[in-house]
């Protein structure tokens, strides 16, 4: 694709220290075989069943690259991320061109940041209530000074997020969150970003990211989704009990399971509540 960039190459794991694999993260069957992985298309997908440790490695590698959170919090004071923190130091990347350009987006952040942007919101609108309060018997000029951080506060989340996140519904947020926030020559890390999507608007999504990375974007995507895994040309690692390795769309079990039911879900739903009523 014209325009195309991938600015983190490869990375490679340090197994030198006695820490493998007593504790997790390192403990996760796959992460512990993983020795080096090759990020060769400006899409990677990581790919397997909750806790393959898919989600753990890319925390890790938004850890080790220093990506720049939705959520209040960085990658490196976050709670949450001690553990990918400790798998980060064992991560040695290698570089095209280094971007300080992107984002890392877990959907659990984006959620929290859509409330805090509401609180904002509440809080200043609030604040100027109280402006014009206090200055109703005070100067135009006064009046007017007292008031323009507050507007011009407001003015910039207006600008940015129009009617506000916190006015649309999941999906419709994630998507101009997206809009908003992805810039051109960013690394672009984002876990399920399919979770707060229809699949109507996970199509959306890829029409965006294609064009990002028209724009010299790179992302690494761990999902879910056969929609999303489906973006041609796009690196899948899969994530099982023993390895990290790569694979094509069609050995994916997401996809040949989704294949099957929907070609005859009667089927699956019968097997499945006879097994059930057996149980």
């Amino acid at each position: 694709m014209l325009g195309t960039m991938i600015h983190l190459k490869s990375l490679r794991v340090d197994k030198t220290d006695a820490i493998w694999p007593t504790r997790y993260p390192f403990s996760i069957p796959a992460i512990a075989s993983c020795d080096r992985i090759d990020f060769a298309t400006p899409v990677t997908f990581f790919v397997g069943e909750n806790g393959s440790g898919k989600s753990a490695f890319l925390e890790a590698l938004a850890c080790a690259i220093g990506s720049i959170t939705a959520g209040s919090e960085s990658v490196k004071t976050d709670k949450t991320l001690a553990p990918a923190r400790d798998l980060a130091l064992r991560l040695r990347l290698a570089w095209t061109k280094r971007t300080q350009k992107g984002l890392f987006l877990r959907a659990e952040d984006f959620f929290g940041y859509i409330n805090r942007l509401s609180t904002m919101k509440a809080e200043l609108e609030q604040d100027l209530k109280n402006v014009d309060e206090e200055y109703k018997t005070r100067t135009e000029v006064a009046h007017a000074y007292a008031r323009m951080p507050y507007v011009a506060e407001l003015s910039a989340l207006k600008n940015r997020y129009g009617r506000g996140l916190e006015a649309y519904s999941h999906g419709e947020s994630f998507l101009e969150f997206f809009q908003s926030r992805f810039i051109p020559n960013g690394l672009y890390l984002l876990d399920e970003p399919e979770a707060p999507l229809s699949p109507k608007r996970q199509l959306t999504f890829l029409s965006l990211m294609h064009r990002l990375l028209a724009q010299k974007a790179q992302f690494i995507i761990a999902t879910h989704s056969p929609l999303i895994m489906a973006y041609p040309g796009a690196a899948i690692y899969r994530f099982d009990q023993s390895s990290i390795e790569t694979v094509g769309y069609n050995e994916l079990e997401h996809v040949w399971l989704t294949k099957s039911f929907l070609n005859n879900p009667e089927h699956w739903l019968k097997d499945l509540l006879e097994k059930e009523s057996e149980d």
